[in-house]
């Protein structure tokens, strides 16, 4: 096997070196606050372009739309992977910038549905995906360019700093979301003040395009380029030719595709979880996260060095398994410490639901096409939004659904009659009070949340997200050729992010709704991290020892 810059792969990093890694970093957290201001923001933003249809059904569209920016993540890292081959990482740095940082302040100006109707939604679902599209040429190119710079012994200690910045990136957005909900008030923030975090990008974005023009072409893609090895048709050699389109696959199923639902388990859905579920309001919540997520960051750079002495795969498949076996008991004791009163009322009153089973739907609509709009829909709907546990029991055919909380029992209504508003207004009215006659709490009283506690179970969530994240930046430069390793690498980590890890929250939501269990939506992630663990262990190889300038 040829070797190129064995040199270069084992000097010691200068300080220039550093300072210009500590640049694409940098940025790479701005893009990344960009990107994860939507997910923050899901229910401001569901009210504000999702208007037009019931809550319920709007914040699910909310989280699509979200997910629809990871959706074409993919093709991104296609299209920029490519050019990063075929032209260097640094332009490459340069053009996906100015796409997400246009796109996140271009949110921050659109006006809502009851201003511009349906184009609303639509031009913000646009902007959504061209985040999606520039973020897939983002983490491929900073990963790839931080590796090629960094000693072959210190390659997962240098790369696991990329790996701070998407966690890093959330931190900030939640930092700025809590400075202006604080200065500006809830009423003012939920009216415009939301807006403000989408429009501070355009600050964020003449930093990062100032960062970026600092920056040099790896020396490894330049010795490449100047001695005439790049390569002329990354796509076709990456995926058009089997030893390395198996490399590809393998990646996926066996390393990120577990690593994408954990991270979006530990930070994402662990965020809604307590906005949606426990009701925990957004301020005390969006601290209680951030908290968790300072404790945790450092375990990103723990791990990353860790794998440059025992390995990446052992600390990934750890990582994917630990999580798999613990979430269910973390996020019961979530329930436990942020909102005990809800734990009590769901022991007390238990909810049960009595309806034909040919009336209840699977409430996952992607396209926007069904109503969900029968007497079993609209009584799941009500309660999986109150974030209320319940459980199903078929009734007879032709049967309205039925509510029985504790010793009452209320019907729902058909959403299909020509009455239903005035029956929906009866409906909701009684169902709040039955419910708050038996302890079931509207939101978590402040008073109550054992916010150390609820921290301590959040920092674990964030150490496992540090377990599987912070040695996979190394543990996928390593397993391509330089000629193709931006494309290469880049398309298995974002369809893993993208589609297994950023459909999460919407598939999760469904789930719950149409389960009863408010903590059924962790099959889901738990079902795909056991898949990678045991695909991981079975068929990747470890790869800490390989020499990433070898030509093969």
């Amino acid at each position: 096997m040829a070797v190129m810059g064995t040199q270069v792969s084992h000097a010691p990093m200068t300080g220039a070196e550093r300072r210009v890694i500590f640049a694409s970093s940098l940025g790479t957290v701005f893009e990344w606050y960009d990107f994860y201001l939507a997910g923050s923001l899901a229910v401001f933003i569901s009210k504000s372009f999702f208007s037009g249809v019931n809550p319920t059904a709007g914040f699910i569209f909310t989280l699509l739309s979200f997910a629809a920016g990871f959706a074409v993540r993919p093709f991104g890292a296609l299209v920029f992977g490519r050019l990063g081959d075929l032209v260097g990482r640094k332009y490459t740095f340069l053009v996906t910038i100015l796409i997400m940082g246009a796109s996140t302040f271009f949110v921050g100006l659109l006006p809502g549905y009851a201003t511009m109707g349906i184009a609303a939604p639509v031009l913000f679902i646009l902007m959504r995906l061209l985040q999606g599209l520039a973020l897939g040429g983002e983490y491929g190119g900073a990963a790839t360019y931080v590796a090629e710079h960094a000693p072959a012994n210190r390659r997962g200690a240098y790369t696991s700093w990329i790996q701070t910045t998407a966690t890093l990136g959330l931190f900030l957005s939640l930092l700025v979301i809590l400075g202006v909900r604080t200065a500006v008030g809830e009423t003012a923030f939920a009216a415009w003040g939301w807006r403000v975090p989408f429009l501070v990008s355009i600050l964020l974005l003449a930093i990062s395009v100032w960062i970026r023009l600092q920056l040099h072409e790896s020396p490894a893609f330049q010795k490449m380029k100047d001695e005439g090895k790049a390569s002329k048709a990354p796509l076709r050699e990456s995926f058009g030719e089997w030893k390395n389109l198996k490399i590809v696959i393998l990646a996926l199923i066996g390393i990120t595709a577990g690593q994408a639902v954990v991270w979006y388990t530990g930070q994402f859905y662990a965020l809604f979880f307590l906005t949606q579920t426990l009701k925990v309001d957004g301020t005390t919540a969006n601290i209680l996260m951030a908290l968790g997520l300072l404790i945790g960051t450092p375990f990103f750079v723990i791990f990353g060095s860790l794998s440059d002495r025992i390995g990446r795969k052992p600390i990934i498949m750890a990582g994917c398994l630990i999580a798999a076996l613990t979430y269910f008991p973390l996020f019961h004791a979530l329930t436990h410490y942020a909102n005990p009163a809800l734990e009590s009322a769901q022991a007390r009153a238990p909810i049960t639901v009595t309806a034909d089973p040919a009336e209840c739907s699977f409430q996952f609509n992607p396209v926007g096409t069904s109503k969900f709009t029968s007497s079993c829909d609209v009584a799941k709907s009500y309660l999986s939004k109150a974030g209320f546990n319940y459980r199903n029991v078929a009734g007879p055919i032709g049967m309205p659904a039925q509510i029985r909380i504790g010793d009452e029992t209320i019907t729902a209504y058909d959403a299909r009659r020509p009455d239903a508003k005035t029956t929906a207004a009866a409906f909701e009215q009684r169902m709040g009070t039955t419910l708050q006659a038996d302890g079931y709490p509207l939101k978590a009283d402040p008073a109550q949340i054992n916010k150390p506690m609820t921290v301590v179970i959040l920092a674990i969530l964030v150490i496992y997200v540090a377990m599987v994240y912070g040695p996979i930046a190394a543990m996928l430069v390593e397993m391509f050729p330089t000629r193709i390793r931006y494309t290469s690498m880049s398309l298995p980590y974002h369809i893993g992010n993208g589609w297994f890890g950023g459909f999460l929250p919407a598939t999760a939501f469904a789930i719950v709704a149409a389960n009863g269990n408010i903590y059924s939506g962790l099959w889901y992630p738990i079902v795909v991290a056991v898949a990678t663990f045991i695909i991981g262990m079975l068929f990747v190889k470890e790869t800490k020892d390989r020499d990433i300038y070898a030509e093969d």
